[in-house]
């Protein structure tokens, strides 16, 4: 098995989340015991092995979390992370929102509606229209996306 660059292993940690933002705060002995396995800027590899070490050695959580960087309220939701989720539950979320927060149904079917009126209106013209009567900042291509996924989903039944 070949090393990795670092560089190369930093950019990919970087890449899904997972680079540890405090390595400096990480004095577990492992992780200073110069023993290349042992990464400190490797986050799910850091909230494991301090999951391991309170399992399996019996460490107390105030002592281990503080060794790893971490606080105990962060040590538990750790654990519960990887009790939920295994290994890919320490893998952190990634950041930002989940869903379309501004285009809510009620704004996109206002989207159709003025559509309805004008089909000539483009993307560009429907954010205009959102900012000016609802005070709302979505960019052209979130309407489009938006549109489209009401498109797949059928037309919307009234109750």
């Amino acid at each position: 098995m070949s090393d990795v660059p670092r560089d190369d292993k930093e950019a990919s940690l970087r890449r899904h989340h997972a680079l540890n933002p405090r390595p400096e705060e990480v004095d577990d002995a492992a992780f200073i015991s110069g023993n290349a396995f042992f990464d400190r800027r490797d986050l799910v590899q850091v909230k494991y092995e301090m999951l391991r070490r309170v399992r399996e050695e019996g460490s107390t959580v105030s002592q281990t979390a503080a060794s790893f960087g971490f606080s105990r309220p962060s040590f538990y939701e750790a654990q519960a992370a990887y009790d939920s989720g295994g290994l890919p539950g320490l893998l952190p979320q990634r950041p930002g929102p989940k869903r379309a927060h501004k285009l809510s149904d009620a704004v996109v079917d206002r989207l159709e509606e003025a559509l309805g009126r004008d089909s000539s209106l483009s993307s560009a013209g429907l954010a205009a229209l959102l900012e000016e009567e609802l005070g709302l900042h979505v960019h052209p291509r979130s309407v489009e996306r938006a549109l489209s996924r009401r498109k797949k989903e059928g037309p919307r039944t009234s109750l």
